[in-house]
């Protein structure tokens, strides 16, 4: 888990989301916004619909703020969304590792087009 300074609060989240500057992924939507501080600041959203226990919802934001331990040098606020129509589940491996790749290649992604 990433310390607070690294985590948008909600307000803060619903203004990256009206910005709107998308990069897409197959499980995952990345939104993003540059901000003045000198450092990273991460959210997700996790559908319900996506996962249907808090359990497992909270299983799979803990595995993305380990993620974007890796990922806190730039200076821009991201904002990550699960798609409805994704099926998350803890048991599945399969599952676990296809998130953790869809967020590592939006954030490579998204480290290639800022340094432009």
């Amino acid at each position: 888990m990433i310390s607070k300074n690294y985590r948008l609060k909600e307000s803060e989240v619903k203004k990256v989301l009206q910005t709107w500057k998308p990069f897409f992924s197959f499980w995952v939507v990345l939104n993003y916004k540059k901000n003045t501080l000198w450092n990273n600041r991460f959210a997700i959203v996790i559908w319900w619909k996506s996962v249907n226990w808090s359990v497992e919802r909270n299983f799979f934001r803990r595995i993305f703020y380990d993620i974007c331990k890796n990922y806190l040098e730039w200076n821009s606020d991201l904002v990550f969304v699960v798609k409805k129509q994704t099926k998350l589940d803890k048991n599945l491996l399969e599952s676990i590792k296809e998130f953790e790749k869809d967020i590592n290649f939006l954030m490579k992604n998204t480290l290639k087009f800022n340094n432009k």
